[in-house]
C-alpha cells in the first residue's frame, strides 16, 4: 500500500500546514495530526505508481457462448481531486460487450480502485478505466459511466453539496448512443441523460 509515498516528507509537510494556517503543530491536539495525514495519503494515493492493466492479465476465452454484455454496477469509487486534493466520492458502472476474452468480475472493481487512488479528475478517471479494459481484453465495446459527489463542489466555493457529477465514457460499439440506451435503462437512467 502507497509504495511511492513518501510518509515522512509528507508528515513535515503537514506541520508546516499546520503551522501556516496559525496552529501549533505540537499542541496536544494536532501532534499526531501530520503521521496520521501521511498514513492517510498513503491509501489515497496507493495507484500510483501501478498498472491497473496487470488485473486484468486473468482473462479467459469465452468461445461462441458469451453473453451480449457484462455490466458490474455499483461499484463504489473514491479518489482525491488534483485540483484541490480534496475527495470525490461515488459509484461506476462498467459495461462491456466481449470479445474473444472475459475477466474475472473482481478485476473489474480492481481496476477502478487502482485507477482512483491517484491525484485525479473525474473526466480523466472514467477514460483511463474505458482504456484499459479496452487494451487488456479487446471487447467489443466499452461504456463507463462515473457519478460522484466532489468535496471541491460541496465543501467550498459554490458549496453545493447535493450536485452529483455524471462522466460518461464510451469505445467501440458501446460508443453508439443507441447501444447505450439499453445499458442507460438498467442504470436505471432514463434514455440518454446518464
Amino acid at each position: 500500500m502507497g509504495d511511492t509515498v513518501d510518509r515522512e516528507r509528507i508528515a513535515s509537510a503537514v506541520r508546516e500546514l499546520i503551522s501556516a494556517i496559525g496552529e501549533n503543530p505540537d499542541s496536544s491536539e494536532l501532534a499526531s495530526t501530520p503521521f496520521r495525514v501521511a498514513d492517510a495519503y498513503s491509501e489515497f494515493f496507493a495507484g500510483v505508481g501501478q498498472d491497473a492493466a496487470v488485473l486484468l492479465s486473468d482473462s479467459v476465452p469465452v468461445g461462441e457462448e458469451t453473453g451480449e454484455l457484462v455490466l458490474m454496477r455499483d461499484i463504489r469509487l473514491r479518489s482525491m481531486c488534483e485540483h484541490h486534493l480534496l475527495p470525490f466520492r461515488g459509484r461506476a458502472h462498467v459495461a462491456y460487450r466481449p470479445g474473444a476474452r472475459v475477466v474475472g468480475l473482481s478485476a473489474i472493481p480492481r481496476v477502478v480502485e487502482v485507477l482512483a487512488a491517484r491525484p485525479q479528475v473525474q473526466e480523466r478517471l472514467g477514460e483511463q478505466i474505458a482504456q484499459t479494459l479496452e487494451d487488456g481484453l479487446a471487447p467489443e465495446g466499452v461504456l463507463v459511466v462515473l457519478e460522484a459527489s466532489h468535496g471541491c463542489v460541496a465543501d467550498r466555493g459554490v458549496r453545493q453539496s447535493e450536485s452529483v457529477t455524471v462522466t460518461v465514457a464510451s469505445r467501440g460499439s458501446l460508443a453508439d448512443p443507441a447501444a447505450q440506451t439499453p445499458i442507460f435503462s438498467l442504470l436505471g437512467h432514463p434514455e440518454g441523460s446518464a
